[in-house]
């Protein structure tokens, strides 16, 4: 089976490629960029350079990789994070999200590409009322706050893209990722105690160790069911109030800060807060039952203090699953 990987060469992708090479997929990655491709071939991967926004370079590159499977993994944000601009920050991602999705749809519809698996998010994006931890039948947000609506709109869009689609097509909602080539800028910035506990820190966190964004989109490509849309997420949602020292704890940083909302929101602006005071966490049980998928790493609080740094695992942790 050829499975052909856009982004290839992200965060994801370099943890993603090994894995379906050894399970015996033939696979096709794609970078934006010349220097990525040595990486890609060491990975065991075809690479191939393209842009993503390129409708008919994407187009071509699928036509020619002749895949039985594309896999959506193309974002792109910057090393610095802004939250008071959090769409001007997700603004290339946000494309990729919406153009980018377009085009590798069209692709799919034009090389007759029957399975397309593409990642999500879910945390911040979850409805802020009721029950702390959601599940896939909660709705997303009907009210974000304003910095983040064109990043909202553009997780609807593929979602609902890549689900109504003519395919077997399946979604994947990481949550906050971490570990190699995923988190090294938040060790740094807990380290300077620039990482407050803004408020009452009650909003609540989901994290997807890198690994396990993997392996949970390899289960989704091998036992998925079609318009079906996973959280691949650990197992330990946690409050920030609680998420953020226990970090800073396993990684031998200074206990960070803990300051009131309204200085939160002068300094990092409505989403931090939001974040931190009424976020939602997010429940794995379906993707736990229906892909027989299980975390490598269950809770943050070991992934933090031993997964930051290691190996990929190339057996991940997926069980056989049984036909309702």
């Amino acid at each position: 089976m050829r499975v052909f990987v856009a982004g290839a060469s992200g965060a994801v992708g370099r943890r993603l490629v090994p894995m379906l090479v050894a399970r015996g997929y033939q696979v096709i990655g794609t970078t934006t960029s010349e220097k990525n491709v040595e990486t890609i071939r060491a990975l065991g991967a075809e690479p191939v350079v393209v842009d993503g926004l390129d409708a008919a370079g994407i187009g071509k590159a699928v036509a020619r990789a002749e895949p039985d499977a594309i896999i959506h993994q193309m974002t792109a944000l910057s090393s610095t994070a802004d939250f008071k601009q959090f769409d001007r920050w997700f603004a290339l991602t946000n494309r990729l999200r919406t153009e980018g999705t377009e085009n590798l749809l069209a692709a799919a519809k034009a090389s007759g590409v029957p399975r397309f698996v593409a990642q999500s998010f879910t945390g911040w994006s979850n409805e802020r009322t009721g029950d702390w931890i959601k599940t896939e039948d909660d709705p997303l947000d009907p009210n974000p706050v304003a910095a983040q609506r064109e990043t909202l709109a553009a997780i609807r869009f593929l979602e609902r893209a890549v689900t109504e689609a003519p395919l077997d097509g399946i979604v994947v909602r990481y949550g906050g990722l971490y570990g190699p080539g995923s988190s090294e800028k938040f060790v740094e910035i807990l380290g300077k105690r620039m990482f407050p506990v803004i408020g009452n820190g009650a909003g609540y966190v989901s994290s997807t160790h890198v690994d396990d964004a993997a392996g949970g989109t390899l289960a989704a490509l091998e036992h998925g069911r079609r318009g079906g849309i996973y959280n691949i997420v650990d197992d330990e949602p946690a409050p920030t109030r609680e998420f953020i020292p226990a970090i800073a704890e396993a990684l031998g940083a200074p206990k960070p800060m803990r300051i009131p909302a309204w200085l939160g929101r002068l300094f990092a602006g409505d989403v931090a807060v939001t974040m931190m005071t009424e976020g939602r966490g997010s429940s794995n049980a379906k993707a736990r039952r229906e892909l027989g998928w299980e975390p490598i790493w269950p809770s943050w609080r070991d992934g933090f203090r031993h997964g930051l740094d290691t190996p990929v695992p190339l057996r991940p942790r997926v069980k056989e699953v049984t036909a309702a």
